[in-house]
């Protein structure tokens, strides 16, 4: 997901993204929507969120 899409998810969600890097800004979505804020933390195998909106770049 590139940045512009991310951005639009973080305004749904009520996050203002400001000058956020990809990373904060998607962990900052994660906290709003009261998830883990696990994303590129490396538990991506043991998460158990398979269908997670930020699976495809999470390592």
């Amino acid at each position: 997901m590139n940045m512009d899409q991310i951005k639009a998810v973080a305004k749904e969600r009520g996050v203002k993204p400001g000058r956020m890097k990809k990373t904060e800004l998607i962990r900052a979505i994660q906290q709003a929507e009261g998830n883990n804020q696990c994303f590129v933390t490396g538990q991506a195998d043991i998460c158990g969120q398979p269908d997670c909106l930020w699976r495809e770049d999470c390592d």
